[in-house]
């Protein structure tokens, strides 16, 4: 039996508590930002929030869902989308806000996702380095860089990243992953995507 000693004691005490942090951090982010989400949108129109809240969150949800059904199933809901999509698109100074904001938002979700096709780049040759990113553009010909390929590289811990352009021959197709789990890889710096059940973060014995 180890002979109990304030050092010994504060170590276990801070391996607790730190492995408390690991499991309650991210329950009180999801939450926090799911709390953040739904009053910022409730507070739109403060007087009903306050009688019903909860109310304009649910709504904005059911008619957004509502746009989304009539623009892709109604040939008059597509074509008024369509319009005001090429008014938007062509009118001075509002399609430079509008144009790449709806450009990333079509990245990622709708018919139109870019990035669904994960590959590894090697971003050296000596010592060999592979990074993983998502193929965004497959041919680049009409810059003039023929047999060239764009590649987004997400960064881990992070909502940003880069874009390289690079030859074809330095790419191959991830096996094994879908484009999910790519990302999640990516953006949690190697420690997920593989065996997302396993408890990555165990603490040391």
């Amino acid at each position: 039996m180890k002979k109990l000693t304030f050092e010994n004691i504060a170590n276990y005490f801070l391996k607790n508590f730190f492995q408390g942090l690991v499991i309650i951090g991210p329950i009180g982010l999801t939450i926090f930002v799911i709390w953040y989400v739904v009053t910022s949108i409730d507070n739109i129109i403060p007087s009903v929030a306050k009688e019903i809240p909860g109310l304009v969150f649910i709504s904005t949800i059911l008619i957004t869902a509502l746009l989304g059904f009539l623009g892709n199933k109604f040939v008059v809901g597509k074509f008024f989308f369509d319009t005001m999509d090429s008014i938007l698109e062509r009118t001075p100074g509002v399609k430079h806000i509008y144009t790449p904001t709806k450009d990333v938002m079509s990245s990622f979700v709708g018919d139109k996702k870019k990035f669904n096709d994960p590959v590894w780049v090697k971003t050296n040759e000596n010592p060999e380095i592979w990074r993983i990113g998502f193929l965004t553009q497959k041919e680049m010909a009409d810059v003039e860089k023929h047999n060239y390929v764009a590649v987004y590289l997400p960064h881990s811990y992070a909502i940003s990243g880069w874009v390289i352009v690079t030859e074809e021959k330095n790419i191959k197709p991830v096996v094994g992953m879908t484009a999910a789990s790519a990302m999640k890889f990516a953006v949690s710096g190697g420690v997920a995507g593989f065996h997302s059940d396993d408890n990555i973060f165990k603490a040391p014995e």
